[in-house]
């Protein structure tokens, strides 16, 4: 890795492995940045037994050790073990909680027949122009609608700094940095060539054939156009921890 990786977005699927003479589900990572001139990378992925902090932490502090530096915002989902390896590895960054599996996390507190409603009302939100009035936003939702959905609303209170933490960042970027969606076709290529397979005979299998398709994307990516402009790009160097809440950044 050379320079600076501004943006890192974290996730993983779950191909069956034999392990131990029994199948079981195991945790494949993957690290995708964008770098300081607007190109994505695939900067690294690997499988484990389970997706806990420590395999976490192990995968970061490889990628650290490779060359990774200069995070500024990392975007993945909730997950307590992920949490804990960013704040002990990536210092200094801040993080965004991927705003689809928020949303889902949320409606699965509200009756179905109010779901609509309530994702309409929320989504009010995000359509600020900026993250003071998204933070306005947040708290006349939580009020005018805590009386109906209590479980629903606590939790949307208790996220507010996670879920709008990409706020802080260019707006030409934050429809790709608010949740881990530009994964998602990288991800289901992964899923429907491991489905093929149905069942790994070792972790070593899943590394070859997933190693050689992010190899390919990773190519394909290195050829085709930016993913962020550089003009965009350089408006994050205007960007410091100030701007930053300290539940944001994760640390401090």
């Amino acid at each position: 890795m050379e320079g600076e990786y501004p943006y890192l977005w974290l996730d993983a699927t779950f191909p069956k492995v034999r392990e131990g003479g029994r199948v079981c589900s195991m945790a494949l990572v993957i690290a995708v940045g964008v770098n300081q001139q607007g190109e994505r990378e695939i900067l690294g992925f690997d499988v484990g037994m389970s997706e806990d902090g420590a395999f976490w932490e192990e995968f970061l502090r490889r990628l650290v050790a490779r060359g990774l530096k200069g995070v500024r915002l990392v975007i993945s989902d909730a997950h307590e073990g992920l949490k804990a390896a960013i704040k002990k590895i990536l210092t200094g960054s801040a993080w965004q909680r991927c705003r689809v599996h928020f949303m889902r996390n949320v409606l699965s507190q509200v009756p179905k027949h109010y779901q609509g409603m309530v994702s309409s009302i929320i989504r009010t939100i995000f359509a600020q122009n900026d993250q003071e009035s998204a933070r306005e936003q947040l708290r006349h939702v939580v009020d005018e609608l805590k009386n109906r959905f209590p479980k629903a609303m606590k939790i949307l209170e208790e996220a507010e700094e996670e879920i709008l933490a990409y706020m802080a960042f260019p707006r030409e970027h934050w429809a790709q940095i608010h949740s881990t969606n530009p994964l998602e076709r990288l991800n289901r290529e992964i899923r429907r060539r491991t489905d093929v397979v149905c069942i790994f005979p070792n972790r070593e299998a899943v590394i070859r054939l997933v190693g050689a398709m992010l190899m390919e994307q990773n190519d394909e990516w290195k050829v085709g156009r930016r993913y962020f402009s550089l003009e965009s790009m350089s408006k994050i160097t205007s960007i410091n921890e100030f701007t930053l809440t300290p539940v944001a950044l994760l640390h401090k």
